[in-house]
C-alpha cells in the first residue's frame, strides 16, 4: 500500500473477517478468549465488610452508636446502684475479711481503693466491659492506618480501657471484684457518642436538625455529664469519713455549689474531696463558657438564616412560600397586605425565603404581632433542596417568586427568577408556581408556571392606553387592588368621597345559575343583562366564559351571546354577591321575580318566535312606568338634580325601585300605537330627555330617544325584526366604506406607504403571539425610521417637518427594550380607525440594535431619535410642540443611586423641567418608588397639594392599601409605578383570571369574540343623557357598548359647591414669577429661532389644564351625574377583524397641532369619540 494511514485512523477489516461476522453475527470461535472483569473486589474482604457495617453505612453505623449510647446510660445507672447498695464500712477485697479497728481515729482511706459490690451487680459491670472492650478492639483494627500510638493515646481510648480491663482482670483474680473502678466516667463516652449519632441520624434520616438545636443538646450533655462527674466523685472521695456524704446530698451538694448559692449546711471535710470540688469548678469555668459562646454564635446565625417550617405544621395548615433575592419592605408589605384582604386566607401562613440576611427594617415589621404569628422568615436559596424542604415546598398551596425590582441588570435578575422557577419546579412538580418575570423575552422560558406578570408587558401597555384613555393606569390599579370603599369618607370634598367609593370596586366571578345579581337574565342577552343588572343591583357586568372546553373569557361579547346557566359571570362591584344582602322594595318582590323567571323559560321553549316581541312590548313599557315616576318625583318637589346629588353618595348600591311586574301585552295596535305616540307627549318633550329650560336642554331641535334594551337581539340592524313595519334598532349611519375613504383622503400622501390590517411580519421575542394590527404592506428602510436624519427617501429634520395630521406621543427611553413593542402594538390595534391614530416618537439615549428596528419597521407613523429629556433642543426636534403626550419611562441606570430613593431623581428633575417650559404638554412618568410621585409637577405653593399629603399621611396611619391614592398625579394617571402590578399577581392566588383579564382589558391579548377597552367623550350635544345609567342604557340599545367607568376633570373655574377646589399656583403668585416665565419662553423661542422652527407654535401661557385635577370612576352609581368633558371607559364589542366599528367614528383632531392656512378642522374632542 502506497498510501500511509492518518494517525489515529484505524484500518478497515479484511475481506475475511467481515463475511465471517456477517455469517456468524456476536457469536466467537472456541479458540478467541473472553475475560469477564469484576468490579470493587476490595470491598469484599472481611475487613471491607466490617468497615462498611461499622463505619460507612450510616444507617448501620447508626444502630451501633444507640446501642453503645444504651451501654453508656447502663454502665451508669449500675454504678448508682452500686453507690446506693454500699456500705463503706465492709470496704475490703473480695473474699477478705473485714478488719474491725475501733480505736483507730481519723479517715479509713482503704474504703477509696475498695468498695461492696454484690456477685450479680459485678457479673453485669463484667458483661458490659466484654463488649465494650472487644468494640474497641475491633475499631481500633477497622481503623489502623499505621500509626497505632496515636489511636490508643486519645482520651476516648483510654477512658474505654480505664473501665474495661480491671472487670477482665477480675474474672482471672477474684480478689480484685470488690476494686473501685470510675465507671461513672463512662458518661463523657456516652457524651462523645451522643455527638456522632446526631451526625449519623441528620445524615441517616434526613432529618432536618440545625446546628443550634444540636449545640443546645451538646452543651446540655456537657453540663449533665459535669455535674454527675462531681457528683460521683465527691460521693466517693468522702467515704473515707466516718459520716460519709450520701448519694442524694452529693447531688444537693453539687446543685448548690454550681450555683453559687452555697448555703454551706453541707460540707465536704476531706483534702482530697476539697481538691476535686475545686478542680470541678475550674473546669466548669473553662469548659462552660466555650460551650456558651459556641451556643450564642449559633443562636446569631439562627437568626440571620430565620426559621424552618416544620413537617407538622405543613401537615395541619396552610402556607404559600414567597421566594425573593432581596426581601424589601415595600414589596413584603404589599403582599401581606393584599393576601391577608381575602377573608378565607387569614389561617394561611407565609414562609419567605431568601438568600441574603433581613435588614434592620425588615425584622421591625417581622415582630409586629399581627405578622410574627403568620410570617416565618428562612434564609436559603431555592436551588439548594435543603432549603426547599425547611420550608416544606412540596406541601405549599402555592410559591410565589418575585424579581428584583431595584437593578439595574434585569437580564441577571430575570436569569436567577427563571433558575429558581426550574429548580422550585423539579422539586415540587404539583406546587402552583406564581412567577414575576421582568423582561418579556424571557417568559417562554417560565410558561410552564400557573400564573405569569411580566412587568415589561404590562407596564409599557399601560402607558400606551394612558395615552389615548386617560387615567387607564390609575383604573386598573384600582382593580386590582382590595380596597373597601370607605377610603375619604371622612373627607370634606366631595370628589375624595365618590372617588374614595368607587375604588373599592373589583373584579368578582359568579356561576349566573347560582347568582341574584344575574340568575333572572337566563336565556336573555348579554347586554340585556349588563344594563339591568346595573340599573338594579349597581354591577357592572363586564365579561362571561361559556363552560366548555378551551373556553376563554369574552369581554363584552354582545348582543349575539345568550347567557345560560352555566356561564361565568365577571363584573365589578364593591363586594362579591356571597358577601351581598338583598332588601327589596316589596317582601313579595323576589317570589314574583322567580316565577317570572320560570314563565320566560316556559314561553322562550314554547314560543320562540313571539319571545322578542314580548321583550320588546314590556320593555317599552318599564320606560313608561319609568317615565312617569320621573314626573311623580318633580311634582313632590324633588328636583332631578338635587336627587341625582343625593343618589351620587349612595352609588354601586343599585336602584331599587318597583319595576313593572308581569305584564302582558298583545301585540296589536295599541302596543304600536304606544310605541309610536311616546317620542312625542304633551308637553313635547322626548322620552327621557330633558324638559325646555333644564341644563342640557335644547329645544331648537329634536334629540333621539333612548331605546329599551332589548332582551333579544342581533349586532345587525338588517337582521332585527319588525312589528308592523316598525324597527326597534338605530341604523348605522356611517359606513364602513365611508370611514375607509376617509381614511384614505386624510392619509395619502406621497411620503407615507399606504397600510391595512394584519399581523406583523417579524416577532419582537421568542413567544410573543401576534397581534391583529394596522401594518404597513411594506416595511419601510431603516434609514427612514430616524426622525431628525435625512436620507435618501427623506429630507426630514425634525417632527414638524412631517406635517402630520394628528398630533404625536413621545416616549422616552434609556434603551429600545423588546418590550417597547408592547407600546406600539396597542396605540396600532386593528380596531382604531387610521384617522385616529398618531405618531409615535420613541427618543432614546442608546442607539437601538437592528432586530428591534425590523419589527417596528412594519408599524406606520413610528419613529425614533437618539437624544435625551434633559436636552430642549432634542426635545424641540422630537416634536413636543406638536405633542399631545409625553411618556418618561423610568431608567435603569437610576437604579444605581447611592440612596435608594434618589432613584427617581433624574425623571423628576426632568418632568418638572417639561413643566415649566410646555406647560401645555401632558406628561405621564414612570417611577421607581411610589412615595416619589409628590415631586410630579411639584408647586411649592400648592396649598391643595399639601392637604392632599396630609391626607394620605392619616390613610397610611390606617394602614391603607394604597395610601397615595388621592395624590393629584396618581388620581390623574399621570404617574405610575411598577409596583401597582405586583397586586396582580397576589390576587391570582385566589381570582386566577385577574391575569387574563387585564390583559384583554389592555390589549395585550386578543381572544376570539372578546371586546376591548376604548373611551369617548362627553360633548355639550350629550348633556342631555344627564346620567350614567341613562348612557348605559342608550350605548346598550345602540352601539351594544358597556360602560365601566368615568374619567373627570375639574378646573379651578368650576363652580359646583363642594366639588370646586381653589389651588394656587406659584407660576402666577408674583410678578417675579412672571418674569422668570417670560425668561424660559424666550430660551425656547431662541432655541427654536436655533432650530428654524417657527416661534408661533410655542404657547407660553400657563393654560387652565395646569391648575386642573382629575380622577377616575369605576362603576358609578346609575345616578351618577354627567358633567362635560367627562371621559367615560367603555367595553366596545368586538366585530371580527374584518368587520366594521358598531359605533361611527367621528374625525377629531387636538389643538396642540396649529392649523395652516386654509385648514378647517372640528374641535378636538378626543381620539375616539362617539357623538350619541
Amino acid at each position: 500500500m502506497t498510501d500511509t494511514l492518518v494517525d489515529g485512523a484505524v484500518p478497515p477489516l479484511p475481506p475475511r473477517y467481515r463475511f465471517r461476522d456477517l455469517v456468524m453475527g456476536d457469536h466467537f470461535t472456541e479458540g478467541e478468549d473472553r475475560v469477564r472483569v469484576e468490579f470493587y473486589i476490595n470491598e469484599r474482604s472481611f475487613k471491607e465488610r466490617l468497615q462498611l457495617y461499622f463505619i460507612k453505612n450510616q444507617r448501620s453505623s447508626l444502630r451501633i452508636r444507640i446501642f453503645n449510647f444504651f451501654l453508656m446510660a447502663v454502665s451508669c445507672t449500675l454504678y448508682c446502684v452500686r453507690v446506693i447498695l454500699d456500705d463503706h464500712t465492709r470496704a475490703a477485697c473480695h473474699g477478705c475479711e473485714v478488719p474491725v479497728n475501733d480505736t483507730q481515729e481519723g479517715p479509713n482511706w482503704i474504703s477509696l481503693l475498695w468498695v461492696h459490690r454484690p456477685v450479680w451487680l459485678w457479673a453485669l459491670q463484667v458483661t458490659i466491659a466484654i463488649i465494650m472492650l472487644l468494640q474497641t478492639v475491633l475499631m481500633l483494627y477497622l481503623q489502623y492506618k499505621g500509626n497505632i500510638c496515636q489511636q490508643l493515646m486519645s482520651i476516648t481510648r483510654i477512658l474505654e480501657f480505664l473501665n474495661t480491663i480491671p472487670f477482665i482482670v477480675t474474672l482471672f483474680w477474684p480478689p480484685l471484684r470488690n476494686l473501685f473502678i470510675p465507671v461513672f466516667l463512662n458518661c463523657w463516652l456516652g457524651h462523645s457518642i451522643l455527638k456522632n449519632m446526631l451526625n449519623d441520624l441528620n445524615r441517616a434520616l434526613q432529618k432536618i436538625q440545625t446546628a443550634f438545636s444540636q449545640q443546645v443538646i451538646i452543651l446540655c450533655s456537657t453540663l449533665l455529664c459535669l455535674m454527675f462527674t462531681s457528683i460521683c466523685g465527691i460521693e466517693h472521695l468522702e467515704r473515707p469519713y466516718e459520716l460519709k456524704m450520701s448519694l442524694f446530698e452529693a447531688v444537693y451538694f453539687v446543685i448548690v455549689t454550681f450555683s453559687t448559692v452555697g448555703y454551706g449546711d453541707i460540707q465536704v471535710k476531706l483534702w482530697p474531696s476539697q481538691l476535686f470540688v475545686a478542680i470541678m469548678i475550674i473546669a466548669a469555668l473553662i469548659i462552660v463558657p466555650i460551650q456558651l459562646e459556641q451556643l450564642a454564635f449559633y443562636l446569631v446565625e439562627r437568626q440571620k438564616q430565620g426559621h424552618s417550617y416544620s413537617k407538622h405544621r405543613a401537615q395541619t395548615e396552610k402556607h404559600v412560600v414567597v421566594c425573593a433575592t432581596v426581601i424589601q419592605a415595600d414589596v413584603i408589605m404589599d403582599f401581606l397586605n393584599e393576601f391577608y384582604a381575602h377573608p378565607h386566607l387569614q389561617d394561611y401562613f407565609v414562609v419567605l425565603l431568601s438568600p441574603v440576611e433581613l435588614d434592620n427594617t425588615m425584622r421591625l415589621l417581622l415582630q409586629i404581632p399581627i405578622w410574627s404569628q403568620r410570617v416565618i422568615y428562612v434564609q436559603g436559596s431555592a436551588l439548594r433542596d435543603q432549603d426547599l424542604q425547611r420550608v416544606r415546598m412540596d406541601d405549599a398551596e402555592a410559591c410565589f417568586i418575585l424579581s428584583p425590582r431595584n437593578v439595574m441588570d434585569r437580564y441577571e435578575a430575570d436569569q436567577q427568577t427563571i433558575l429558581r422557577t426550574w429548580a422550585v419546579k423539579d422539586f415540587a412538580p404539583a406546587v402552583k408556581l406564581f412567577v414575576q418575570i421582568l423582561r418579556p423575552e424571557s417568559q417562554f422560558h417560565v410558561k410552564f408556571a400557573d400564573h405569569i406578570v411580566c412587568e415589561d408587558e404590562f407596564k409599557y401597555a399601560l402607558l400606551a392606553n394612558n395615552c389615548l384613555t386617560p387615567g387607564t393606569s390609575t383604573f386598573v390599579t384600582l382593580l386590582i387592588h382590595t380596597l373597601r370603599g370607605h377610603e375619604g369618607s371622612d373627607s370634606d370634598s366631595q370628589w375624595m368621597r365618590i372617588y374614595g367609593r368607587s375604588s373599592g370596586n373589583e373584579v368578582y366571578h359568579i356561576i349566573l345559575g347560582d347568582s341574584k345579581f344575574f340568575g333572572e337574565f337566563e336565556n336573555k342577552s348579554f347586554t340585556y343583562a349588563s344594563f339591568h343588572a346595573h340599573k338594579k343591583f349597581g354591577v357592572a357586568l363586564v365579561g362571561v366564559m361559556k363552560d366548555e372546553d378551551d373556553a376563554e373569557i369574552q369581554l363584552n361579547p354582545g348582543p349575539k351571546h345568550i347567557m345560560r346557566a352555566s356561564d361565568t359571570c365577571y363584573y365589578f362591584n364593591i363586594t362579591k354577591e356571597e358577601n351581598s344582602a338583598f332588601i327589596f322594595a316589596d317582601p313579595d318582590q323576589e317570589k314574583e321575580k322567580e316565577y317570572k323567571r320560570k314563565d320566560s323559560k316556559s314561553s322562550l321553549n314554547n314560543e320562540p318566535s313571539t319571545s322578542k316581541i314580548h321583550s320588546i312590548i314590556a320593555s317599552v313599557g318599564t320606560l313608561a312606568i319609568e317615565y312617569y315616576h320621573h314626573g311623580a318625583t318633580r311634582q313632590h318637589g324633588v328636583s332631578t338634580d338635587s336627587r341625582s346629588d343625593l343618589l351620587a353618595q349612595g352609588q354601586n348600591q343599585g336602584s331599587m325601585a318597583i319595576e313593572l311586574q308581569d305584564r302582558r301585552v298583545n301585540t296589536a295596535d295599541p302596543a304600536r300605537e304606544a310605541l309610536v305616540a311616546m317620542p312625542s307627549t304633551s308637553s313635547g318633550r322626548h322620552l327621557l330627555s330633558p324638559p325646555a329650560g333644564e341644563e342640557g336642554a335644547i329645544p331648537a331641535r329634536r334629540r333621539p330617544s333612548i331605546l329599551p334594551v332589548l332582551e333579544i337581539m342581533s349586532s345587525d340592524p338588517e337582521d332585527e325584526e319588525t312589528v308592523d313595519g316598525i324597527r326597534f334598532r338605530t341604523e348605522k349611519t356611517t359606513p364602513e366604506a365611508d370611514t375607509d375613504i376617509e381614511d384614505i383622503k386624510v392619509w395619502d400622501s406621497e411620503n407615507e406607504e399606504a397600510w391595512a390590517k394584519g399581523y406583523p411580519p417579524t416577532a419582537p421575542y421568542i413567544g410573543y403571539t401576534p397581534m391583529f394590527s394596522h401594518v404597513l404592506s411594506r416595511d419601510r428602510k431603516l434609514c427612514c425610521l430616524e426622525l431628525d436624519q435625512p436620507c435618501a427617501h427623506s429630507s426630514n429634520r425634525c417632527a414638524r417637518d412631517y406635517n402630520w395630521p394628528n398630533n404625536c406621543i413621545i416616549v422616552v427611553v434609556e434603551s429600545m427594550a423588546p418590550g417597547l413593542y408592547n407600546f406600539i402594538v396597542p396605540l396600532r390595534a386593528h380596531w382604531r380607525p387610521k384617522h385616529t391614530l398618531k405618531p409615535i416618537v420613541i427618543m432614546a439615549e442608546r442607539r437601538p440594535e437592528t432586530s428591534f428596528l425590523e419589527c417596528i419597521a412594519a408599524f406606520p407613523l413610528v419613529y425614533y431619535m437618539i437624544g435625551s429629556v434633559e436636552s430642549l433642543d432634542e426635545l424641540l426636534r422630537a416634536g413636543i410642540l406638536q405633542a399631545d403626550t409625553v411618556v418618561v419611562v423610568d431608567k435603569e441606570s437610576s437604579k444605581l443611586a447611592e440612596e435608594d430613593y434618589m432613584a427617581d431623581a433624574c425623571q423628576a428633575v426632568a418632568v418638572q423641567t417639561m413643566f415649566k417650559l410646555f406647560p401645555s404638554t401632558n406628561i405621564i412618568t414612570e417611577l421607581t418608588h411610589p412615595s416619589n410621585m409628590r415631586f410630579m409637577q411639584f408647586r411649592a405653593k400648592d396649598y391643595y397639594a399639601l392637604k392632599l399629603a396630609q391626607k394620605q399621611k392619616r390613610e397610611k396611619e390606617r394602614g391603607a392599601n394604597l395610601s397615595y391614592m388621592f395624590r393629584l398625579p396618581f388620581a390623574a394617571g399621570n404617574v405610575f409605578t411598577a409596583s401597582m402590578l405586583d397586586t396582580m399577581l397576589y390576587q391570582s392566588f385566589v381570582k386566577d383570571y385577574m391575569i387574563t383579564l387585564t390583559r384583554l382589558l389592555l390589549g395585550l391579548d386578543q381572544a376570539h369574540g372578546s371586546g376591548y377597552l376604548c373611551e369617548m367623550k362627553i360633548t355639550t350635544d350629550d348633556l342631555w343623557i344627564r346620567t350614567y345609567g341613562r348612557l348605559y342604557q342608550k350605548l346598550c340599545s345602540t352601539t351594544f357598548e358597556i360602560p365601566v367607568g368615568i374619567y373627570r376633570t375639574h378646573l379651578p373655574s368650576d363652580s359646583k359647591s363642594e366639588m370646586s377646589v381653589t389651588i394656587d399656583d406659584d407660576d402666577q403668585s408674583s410678578t417675579c414669577v412672571s418674569e422668570e416665565r417670560a425668561a424660559l419662553a424666550e430660551l425656547v423661542r431662541s432655541k427654536m429661532k436655533k432650530l428654524s422652527l417657527p416661534e408661533s407654535d410655542y404657547d407660553a401661557e400657563a393654560s387652565e389644564k395646569r391648575s386642573a385635577f382629575s380622577y377616575v370612576l369605576i362603576n358609578p352609581g346609575f345616578d351618577t351625574k354627567l358633567e362635560l368633558d367627562d371621559v367615560i371607559f367603555i367595553i366596545r364589542p368586538a366585530g371580527g377583524p374584518n368587520a366594521s366599528s358598531p359605533m361611527p367614528p367621528r374625525r377629531k383632531f387636538s389643538t396642540r397641532r396649529p392649523k395652516t392656512e386654509g385648514e378647517k378642522r372640528e374641535d378636538p374632542q378626543g381620539s375616539m369619540d362617539t357623538k350619541l
